[in-house]
């Protein structure tokens, strides 16, 4: 039996960057949107990418981009910013049993570079190589992959916002809506998804006359509510179901 070669921090960094390829091509066009949008949003192009390299969250992104053109409060960008990007505890609290042996500075930044997509690409790695010595370099190097990825499609938005600045004339903020749809769709196969995204957006309608959009974050806190829920409610429901097949195996004994 041969035994197969030791990994090596390069190995593991360079197989988490090629782990990440597929991600990056769905990535792309929301980081041109995004960078088209920003010129046509009364921001600098240099705040865009600022934006890109400091916060590194797409949908967070869009989100506060679409309040500062609304004019909204500072205090709403935040806690808008802050109900959508809960989902990364979730992320956190899946990884961390792979990661916790590591120190305060890793953990930091393997934190600020864990996306959808790079926690996608690593929950699969981690059930194939829970034990993996060099598996916080394969983060590493599909996080650093998707940062990079989505820095160069902002500045690629961002120029091609710059040499059509008639693009906010055009209509080009519908954009931000179609990318939300597309964001949104996929996740809805499952019910506590579904019925969030419903709740949420009754209330957003119900809510729309709010000041300084505090209707936004109202039905989003709602429909996050609602979708803890029904998961709570479902993973109960599962409980029952298998406590009744245990014993009615055990019954069906003779």
């Amino acid at each position: 039996m041969t035994s197969q070669p030791r990994q090596t921090r390069l190995n593991a960094f360079s197989a988490g960057a090629r782990d990440t390829i597929p991600m990056l091509v769905g990535a792309a066009p929301f980081g041109v949107i995004f960078g088209s949008l920003v010129t046509a949003n009364l921001l600098a192009a240099w705040q865009g990418q600022f934006m890109s390299l400091a916060v590194f969250a797409g949908s967070s992104q869009f989100i506060a981009l679409s309040l500062l053109a609304s004019h909204a409060g500072l205090i709403v960008i935040w806690f808008a910013t802050f109900i959508v990007n809960l989902r990364h505890m979730l992320y956190g609290a899946t990884l961390v049993p792979h990661i916790s042996h590591l120190p305060t500075r890793w953990r930091l930044l393997l934190g600020f570079v864990l996306t959808d997509e790079t926690f996608a690409v690593m929950d699969a790695y981690f059930r194939r190589h829970p034990q993996a010595p060099m598996r916080h370099w394969y983060f590493l190097g599909s996080g650093l992959t998707m940062y990079a990825n989505w820095q160069a499609w902002t500045l690629v938005g961002l120029l091609f916002g710059v040499l059509f600045p008639q693009l906010q004339s055009l209509g080009l903020d519908f954009a931000m809506v179609v990318t939300f749809i597309a964001i949104v769709i996929p996740q809805l196969k499952r019910p506590p998804f579904l019925g969030a995204a419903l709740v949420a957006g009754f209330f957003s309608y119900e809510f729309k006359g709010f000041p300084y959009q505090l209707g936004l974050l109202c039905s989003v806190a709602i429909g996050i509510a609602t979708g803890l829920a029904l998961l709570h409610a479902g993973a109960r429901m599962r409980h029952k179901r298998a406590l009744r097949n245990v014993e009615n195996s055990g019954e069906a004994r003779p």
